[in-house]
């Protein structure tokens, strides 16, 4: 079947699945394969569940005309989703980077959504099928839609461009995540670049932190650039220290004098700048962006501030990497509490830079005074420190408990796999 054959069916039943647990009658059910599982094995289980047709890419077992057949299901999955791209002409905003770029898209989404009709990733559904699923998702009174793109190594991005074929993009920043898929820090700048190497090739407009060298030369050739920074751009603003939440006083390209915001972490501050700088330059109005903003309440583990016990617990343990751990213990290390304690999870996919990345984080550990540190799994088992330290986070809950602190701040950090936000039950 080709791709225009299927896009009708697709019209006709919108909703796709890829897990029959969450199938639901009329949906278009696409038997994906992965390392653990083959969907093509519950092909005959999701049409008797009620799906309208079930794309699949081996052969089938049983006969039944609702069973649609094709070389490569992921493959097609993608195409359609790019088949469904080319029917928009609204902007299409893709955003990647090492850290903040669910933070910031989120925001994006909020100030966007206050005047367009907007569609984006859900959760952090910013892989080779979230992204697919999400342009899927995108019905035809958008107006405007931001896509989420998450990357482990090069050309992953440029694949993801093919068929999201972005208008405008943001890199947040290329910092030392996933090195070892990347190949080191100058492979993280070229595979991030890739969503910048589309929109030169495409006249699209780039977002740039102009405050990040690096960003200015990656971007160059780019035929439209808009800049946000601290200074030396279009919109600029700066973070104001005495607050406890993330405040950013405007200074430039806006008439909104402060924002005040329930992100923890002045390290927070680029991604609400250009979710100003994206907001002017589509014309939102002032009032809506400074509210937009100021509501956003993060959630699934993200830079939450969260009243526990007694303590205050900065809650950031989604994903961690050498720049966001230092970014997040630096920023407790400067707070103004007197208690301040340190949950910290190991870092992954790190290569052979991890033992050095966590010997240098308990050397940034080293230089600030904490009433407790607790170290979880990872390479801070192979590497030398006198911290507490525990194979799981379960341990360090139990450790926690016994502590019995009050009045005190706590960091819960760690990499996806650490799961750190155990500690807190």
């Amino acid at each position: 079947m080709q791709i225009p054959d299927l896009y009708d069916i697709f019209l006709q039943f919108p909703s796709i699945v890829t897990d029959t647990r969450k199938l639901k009658k009329g949906d278009l059910y696409f038997a994906l394969k992965g390392p653990n599982f083959n969907g093509n094995e519950f092909a005959k289980q999701a049409l008797d569940a009620g799906a309208a047709y079930a794309v699949i890419d081996e052969q089938a077992t049983f006969s039944d005309e609702r069973l649609i057949s094709t070389t490569d299901v992921l493959h097609t999955l993608q195409d359609l989703a790019g088949y469904h791209r080319q029917q928009f002409e609204i902007p299409f905003i893709a955003i990647t980077g090492s850290n903040g770029k669910t933070t910031t898209k989120e925001l994006v989404h909020a100030v966007l959504s206050s005047t367009f009709s907007t569609y984006t990733t859900k959760g952090n559904l910013n892989n080779h099928i979230g992204i697919p699923l999400t342009i899927l998702s995108v019905q035809m009174d958008a107006e405007m839609a931001v896509i989420e793109m998450g990357a482990n190594h090069q050309k992953e991005i440029e694949g993801y461009c093919r068929y999201t074929m972005p208008t405008h993009g943001i890199i947040t920043n290329c910092g030392k995540a996933h090195l070892e898929g990347f190949g080191g820090e100058e492979g993280v700048k070229k595979g991030k670049g890739e969503l910048f190497d589309y929109l030169r090739t495409n006249n699209g407009t780039a977002f740039i932190m102009n405050d990040y060298d690096y960003l200015q030369e990656m971007s160059r050739g780019i035929a439209n650039i808009k800049t946000y920074g601290t200074h030396d751009a279009v919109v600029t603003g700066v973070a104001d220290n005495e607050t406890e939440m993330l405040a950013v006083n405007m200074i430039k390209g806006t008439g909104i004098q402060q924002i005040k915001t329930n992100l923890v972490g002045a390290y927070n501050l680029p991604n609400l700048l250009v979710a100003v700088a994206v907001g002017k330059y589509f014309n939102v109005p002032d009032e809506k962006i400074k509210t937009a903003l100021e509501n956003y309440l993060p959630s699934n583990s993200r830079s939450q501030l969260i009243t526990k016990d007694g303590n205050k617990i900065i809650l950031d343990a989604y994903n961690a990497n050498p720049t966001s751990m230092r970014a997040a213990i630096e920023n407790i290390a400067k707070a103004g509490a007197k208690n301040k304690i340190l949950l910290l999870g190991g870092m992954m996919e790190m290569g052979v830079e991890s033992i050095a990345e966590h010997k240098a984080i308990i050397r940034l550990i080293d230089q600030y005074q904490w009433t407790g540190v607790a170290l979880v799994g990872g390479d801070f088992r192979n590497v030398p420190h006198d911290y507490n330290y525990f194979e799981t986070a379960a341990a360090a809950a139990y450790w926690l408990k016994l502590q019995a602190f009050t009045n005190s701040m706590l960091l819960v950090k760690g990499s996806r796999s650490m799961q750190m936000e155990k500690v807190l039950e």
